[in-house]
């Protein structure tokens, strides 16, 4: 059997892993239930395709991205490699075939969403199936205390149960101890292995930079710093307007968001991946599955609503290990906008229950039916049609998302495929019957053969058309009466946003939502912004040491490359006037722990322009700490 680094070699063309993934690799195919944290750009995929590879069977992997999943099944299939993907959209009899294969062992690697194991369709293959490996992608997804937590991740446990003994890898870029735990036990790990990389970037420069004109800014650091740049803003109008203030000053930038077609999106993507334009502006629907290493700067415009997501998207910076640097422009508007869009976030839950009754009426749904369905979704005519706030509406979407009734998608596309549900003889009749149909046939084989008749075929309307010199409408029309005689089944383009009911739909007003759970879950996200608020209002502190210490990780190393940690390295003072202001700090502490920002404010006027300096000295020689609510107080000697 081949080594773990022969493998990699074979299909990856490395000759050696990074750091802790052979190590996980090894957990694996010992067979250990192992809980891997890598940071972002850690290969963490890697980790649980390695070792399935080197096992017998097909490795089952759960992700809640659509996106993510058709990314990895299609690098797999890149490198030789049977993958397919399972997710909602899909017609019955594609999945069916996907099973089936899965079964009789054509498939490696099956992706699904945690939610497509509730199905019954999936359990009794599932038990049919030789499965050597779940890898459950996203893990910090499976915990209420995670910023991202998905009800149906829960339901794998009971999954695992009806399988004989078999290993779980749970991988996860961000995890608090607490989240880590939780992990482990949702999943009912027996004796199982850790391994937590550092969340330390030592090439990562972190900064703040306070701006009442935030683009003028961002103009300014462009100039200083060369090579390819993401900027990441809230909404999509802004991402339009920002790339364009961006072209206008004279650099090569272009906008990304989901409201694009798949075209558009790929399009812009590869242009910025091959370097033809040197900065993207995004919301947070770009960077998930995109491994760019020569990403300079990464800037957000708008702050994020925790610091799971800032850490995942500022550590798409610099991933060829050079140096790099994650910046957030900042006024006061944003620190009170934040607190607003977070409120915000959490409707009532009457007027969730209103929103789901609007969505069973549009899509005119019974009670107690159309479990994993999916429709076409326009949230702007569905909002206008029941006079709902399209934002206020939006929000409930997502709050009836957390809790597993539905999926929404807004970045689906799904390609035009085609299966040939008849035998050759079946087929060839068909043509003898129908010669208007026969040469159209024949072309169809001739462009994607005999694969037609045992599996799904990703197929192009306009390269048929172009063989056979007719119009792209004239090979639609030709394909759906192939569908429509029973011959075929035609599975036609699908780009627009796609909503998935998960459960059977439910009565709106009998509504299985606890109202305790919803606000404790709310005031989760509140913490989880005051975190964000402290980061970014924090000048005195070494960045690295608070993103890793909301991680909890401990460390009294200062990276020295932040804003805060060169700013200390460049100050000025006194020693008679660093005395002063050092007892004056030591009295105002004796009262009680305070913030940097009150602490300063207290001070006598002629003394606040060196306090945070002060601060800094004190906090090196370890006469002031923070404490465990993030604010300092004096150490006891």
């Amino acid at each position: 059997m081949p080594t773990p680094v022969e493998v990699l070699k074979k299909y990856w063309g490395h000759p050696a892993f990074r750091p802790m993934q052979e190590d996980i690799i090894q957990s694996v195919l010992e067979k250990q239930d192992t809980l891997a944290l890598l940071p972002t750009g850690g290969g963490k995929s890697v980790c649980f395709q390695v070792p399935a590879l080197m096992m017998e069977g097909v490795c089952l992997v759960i992700t809640p991205l659509i996106a993510l999943m058709k990314d990895q099944v299609e690098q797999l299939r890149r490198r030789q490699i049977t993958a397919h993907a399972i997710y909602s959209g899909m017609s019955y009899k594609e999945i069916d075939i996907i099973l089936d294969n899965c079964v009789h062992g054509k498939v490696k690697f099956l992706y699904v969403s945690p939610e497509r194991l509730q199905t019954e369709l999936m359990i009794e293959r599932a038990k049919k199936m030789n499965i050597s490996l779940l890898a459950v992608d996203e893990a910090h997804c499976i915990s209420q205390w995670g910023y991202d937590f998905r009800p149906p991740y829960l339901q794998i446990a009971e999954f695992r149960d009806i399988l004989p003994p078999t290993p779980v890898i749970a991988l996860t870029a961000t995890a608090t101890d607490q989240v880590r735990q939780d992990i482990q036990e949702k999943l009912h790990f027996e004796a199982g292995k850790v391994f937590v990389q550092s969340f330390a970037r030592a090439n990562l420069s972190y900064s703040v930079r306070w701006s009442e004109n935030k683009e003028q800014k961002l103009i300014e650091i462009f100039k200083n710093v060369p090579g390819t740049a993401v900027v990441y803003v809230r909404n999509r109008k802004r991402c339009k307007e920002t790339a364009q203030a961006l072209s206008k000053a004279g650099f090569s930038a272009d906008f990304y968001h989901a409201g694009l077609t798949n075209q558009q999106r790929t399009q812009k993507q590869d242009r910025w991946i091959q370097n033809r334009i040197r900065i993207i502006v995004a919301t947070n629907a770009f960077g998930m599955g995109i491994d760019k290493p020569d990403v300079r700067i990464v800037a957000h415009l708008d702050l994020p609503d925790n610091l799971e997501a800032y850490y995942q998207e500022a550590g798409r910076a610099g991933r060829d290990g050079k140096k790099a640097y994650a910046v957030i422009l900042l006024n006061q508007k944003d620190l009170d906008d934040l607190q607003t869009r977070v409120e915000q976030n959490y409707p009532t839950l009457d007027y969730i229950k209103r929103v789901y009754q609007s969505l069973a009426n549009y899509f005119k749904i019974a009670v107690g039916s159309n479990l994993m369905v999916s429709y076409d979704f326009d949230l702007k005519s569905f909002s206008s049609s029941f006079n709902l706030s399209h934002f206020e509406a939006y929000q409930a979407i997502k709050r009836l998302e957390q809790e597993g009734m539905i999926q929404l998608n807004e970045t689906f596309y799904n390609p035009s495929k085609l299966y040939l549900k008849v035998d050759k003889k079946k087929l060839y009749e068909f043509q003898i019957a129908n010669a208007t149909m026969d040469y159209f046939v024949k072309a169809l084989l001739r462009i994607y053969g005999g694969d037609l008749f045992s599996s799904f075929q990703i197929i192009s309307e306009a390269q048929i058309a172009k063989l056979l010199n007719i119009s792209t409408e004239e090979a639609i029309k030709r394909l759906r009466f192939l569908h429509e005689s029973e011959i075929a089944i035609y599975d036609q383009r699908k780009e627009q946003p796609q909503i998935t009911f998960l459960t059977d739909r439910y009565d709106a007003s009998k509504l299985p939502i606890d109202n305790n759970l919803l606000q404790k879950r709310r005031n989760l996200q509140l913490e989880k912004m005051q975190a964000v608020k402290a980061y970014a209002g924090n000048q005195l502190r070494c960045r690295t040491q608070m993103l890793l210490a909301y991680f909890d990780e401990e460390t009294y190393l200062k990276c020295g490359i932040c804003d805060n940690c060169l700013s200390a390295k460049n100050s000025l003072i006194t020693a008679e006037e660093l005395q002063a202001i050092r007892i004056e700090i030591q009295k105002l502490l004796k009262n009680a722990p305070d913030t940097p920002e009150n602490l300063i404010e207290n001070l006598a006027k002629h003394y606040r322009k060196n306090a945070i300096n002060v601060m800094r000295v004190m906090l090196d020689q370890e006469e002031i700490a923070y404490n465990d609510k993030g604010r300092l107080e004096l150490k006891q000697r």
